[in-house]
């Protein structure tokens, strides 16, 4: 039988993207404080993006500095979902003309 308690995930990583330079990593933790990454970020109704394996790649980097340019095409993707569950635009978001 599973256990369909919360688990402590194994690592957490927040991103910072202002829509003009790269995404920075603002945050970054394993176990206890990878929960309290993700408790605050549900309590700030902040997107998240389930990939265990982005996560572990993202952790290598340093809090404060940009993602490197071979992670941008993933982390636009998580951008991008993190907008469309939000409802949100992205800074200079113009709706197509019909």
């Amino acid at each position: 039988m599973n256990d369909t308690g919360k688990q402590t995930p194994g690592v957490a990583v927040a991103l910072l993207y202002d829509g003009r330079n790269a995404p920075r990593v603002t945050a970054k933790g394993r176990g206890e404080l990878a929960d309290r990454i993700l408790r605050l970020a549900e309590k700030h109704n902040i997107p998240l993006e389930g990939d265990p394996e982005l996560a572990a790649i993202l952790s290598q980097i340093p809090v404060g500095n940009e993602i490197p340019e071979s992670l941008y095409r993933a982390i636009a993707e998580v951008i991008s979902f993190a907008y469309m569950i939000s409802g949100k635009r992205p800074p200079g978001f113009k709706e197509p003309e019909v």
